[in-house]
């Protein structure tokens, strides 16, 4: 077994996500894992996409998608077209509520240098931003955290929450084949250092297991039910529990709910290793909301079997969102797939990308 660097967490992401389908703690939330939640509405719902797996400086402005396409005061165009792009994914979120503005982090990509640059051009204020949150324990989503901490201790108000499911702290592994040489065998995808994290005095952890605010108008989903028979997740994928090693199946993982105003439901998630289907399916169940305005997020499906991306998609279509948006771990085939069957509500994603929503 043998822990590997970044560059080499990158080819084994891929690797993993290619044979997908093969084969301080404060307790937060209602007393039922599965308890009925009823959000209040937001009359505005801002997404920024901090950095995300493509990059397309042409690319426009298209319905609720809003491009950065200049830095603000810059002297040239040319300036914005510089956005980081990564295997990893990083959102920050406004919302809006009665009049007063909302905002927060949702996961952190992994490069500090590339994702400060993008946070820079995108006019991000950390001064502002009152929550934290990190869906799972994969490294591309958690790399940043710490740096990102360190580097702002003067914006980032002491005592933040940082809200986390169950399985953030825990190691993470790849069981690679061999035809991914030299990666094959056990590879150790890292663990997010907690006593590290903790030794920075700065944040506060809240452990979320049912669904929880994470802020006005924004839920975390809590454990996330698992509904459908075909998103069995990946068998290459796992953890580390004590002594033992078994096949990851991300119990923890959270992803967020929105109830915009007039809309509908709005459904973000990361990677969405239980299942992007599942994901909506229990955010629905939950809020009582049958109305989704928008799926956006990691769908992880690349490498996934024909069969399982046909499935996906049908149901996703069944749902009938006004708006999707699969990202970073989705794959091309998936995104591709999403395009051609749902082409009036397809949306393709670019690192930098604002979508606003509402009012």
């Amino acid at each position: 077994m043998k822990e590997i660097n970044r560059r080499e967490f990158l080819m084994a992401s891929a690797a993993a996500s290619a044979t997908l389908m093969a084969g301080s703690i404060l307790k937060g939330g209602p007393s039922s894992a599965h308890a009925s939640v009823n959000i209040p509405e937001v009359d505005k719902l801002v997404i920024t996409v901090i950095t995300d797996n493509y990059y397309d400086c042409l690319r426009w402005n298209y319905k609720v998608a809003k491009r950065q396409m200049k830095v603000p005061g810059a002297s040239s165009i040319w300036k914005g077209f510089s956005f980081h792009a990564e295997h990893g994914l990083a959102y920050h979120i406004e919302t809006v509520v009665n009049g007063k503005s909302n905002a927060f982090m949702f996961d952190y990509g992994m490069d500090f240098e590339g994702v400060s640059k993008n946070m820079e051009i995108l006019g991000i204020d950390l001064n502002k931003v009152e929550a934290l949150g990190l869906s799972h324990g994969h490294l591309d989503h958690w790399g940043n955290l710490i740096p990102m901490l360190k580097a702002n201790d003067k914006k980032i108000r002491k005592g933040i929450y940082l809200y986390v499911g169950g399985d953030a702290f825990d190691n993470k592994f790849v069981s690679l084949p061999p035809v991914y040489k030299p990666l094959d065998g056990i590879a150790d995808l890292g663990q997010l250092n907690r006593p590290e994290l903790e030794s920075l005095d700065r944040v506060k952890i809240v452990e979320v297991k049912e669904p929880t605010p994470m802020a006005p108008g924004a839920y975390l989903t809590g454990d996330i039910e698992r509904m459908t028979e075909y998103e069995k997740g990946s068998p290459i994928l796992m953890v580390k529990k004590g002594d033992k090693m078994e096949r990851d199946y991300f119990s923890g993982e959270q992803s967020l709910m929105f109830n915009v105003k007039g809309k509908g439901l709005v459904v973000l998630s990361s990677c969405a290793h239980t299942g992007i289907v599942n994901t909506v399916k229990h955010a629905q169940k939950v809020t009582g909301i049958e109305k989704v305005h928008m799926v956006i997020g990691g769908f992880h499906l690349t490498g996934a079997k024909p069969e399982v991306l046909q499935q996906t998609i049908a149901d996703i279509k069944v749902i009938s969102p006004d708006y999707i948006v699969p990202m970073h771990c989705a794959g091309f085939e998936a995104i591709a797939g999403f395009q051609r069957e749902m082409p009036e509500q397809f949306i393709i994603n670019v690192a930098g990308t604002r979508y606003e929503l509402g009012a």
